[in-house]
């Protein structure tokens, strides 16, 4: 296991997932995940490098949906090992799991198909860590059986990702009361603060976004008591393929992560007092 992974899972530790949206290429990788590396070294925190190896939920036929499945995967096994990083990818159907877990340390579910049982029974079995976002249209409650799907069928760490819910029909709103929520049945609970910010099914069929907004996103989260952060960053954000409108410009992450692991601490600092 990836000794960063380790610490992850060993330590209450503050760490991030982040990196693009999609893997549109080998060298854009290689820059944001060598940047994102320098970072998290500066700040003395862990990092997953997260990448979308394909794009299945776009609402259009011809939205960008990834380089080919095979070059995807191997570009994020290569980041990986060059950075001595643990990988994140999410999958859409049970049969992927065979092929993807040779490739990343952390598998992910999408909000919109964290119900799917046989979806989380196929992570599970695979060994690796599963990240399951919190769907749209979930309240923290009943993540809870999500959770159990994953841990009943041999998963030994599961982490919930809170990532907003549906607030009309163009827009999301956070409840931060989902973080202490899903912590309060053994969950290690991570911020998604991107996706969070997007103003979903626009009229022209691309997702729209608040990006200026990510780091009181992130602050607030971290604040009560969101254990790690999941941020889409890009050093050209409005060039990306995917989710251009709410990635974060990769010179503003470092700010943000920050300020964000200090509240952290800061919090952590004050309940241990308490304790």
């Amino acid at each position: 296991m990836n000794s960063n992974l380790k610490r992850i899972l060993s330590e209450d530790t503050f760490f991030i997932i982040a990196g693009p949206c999609a893997i549109e290429g080998r060298d854009m990788a290689f820059k944001i995940g060598d940047q994102i590396a320098e970072i998290c070294q500066r700040l003395s925190i862990p990092f997953v490098f997260k990448g979308s190896y394909r794009k299945a939920n776009r609402s259009k036929l011809d939205s960008f949906t990834g380089i080919g499945d095979d070059k995807a995967l191997s570009i994020l096994a290569e980041v990986g090992k060059e950075f001595q990083v643990p990988v994140i990818t999410d999958i859409h159907e049970s049969e992927e799991v065979d092929t993807v877990k040779d490739f990343v340390d952390v598998l992910q579910i999408p909000a919109f198909l964290c119900r799917q049982t046989a979806l989380l029974q196929a992570a599970a079995e695979s060994g690796k860590v599963v990240n399951i976002k919190k769907g749209q249209f979930m309240s923290p409650e009943s993540m809870r059986f999500a959770k159990e799907k994953v841990e009943s069928s041999g998963g030994d760490h599961v982490w919930l990702t809170e990532r907003g819910t549906t607030f009309g029909y163009q827009d999301l709103v956070v409840d931060f009361r989902s973080i202490p929520i899903m912590k309060q049945f053994g969950a290690e609970v991570i911020m998604d603060c991107t996706h969070s910010l997007q103003q979903p099914n626009q009229s022209a069929g691309v997702t729209g976004g608040r990006p200026q907004l990510i780091e009181s996103m992130a602050c607030a989260a971290a604040a009560v008591g969101a254990r790690g952060l999941f941020i889409e960053t890009h050093y050209q954000p409005e060039i990306a393929k995917s989710d251009a409108a709410n990635m974060l410009p990769l010179d503003k992450l470092e700010q943000v992560v920050q300020k964000s692991k200090r509240i952290y601490e800061v919090v952590r600092e004050s309940r241990e007092a308490r304790s």
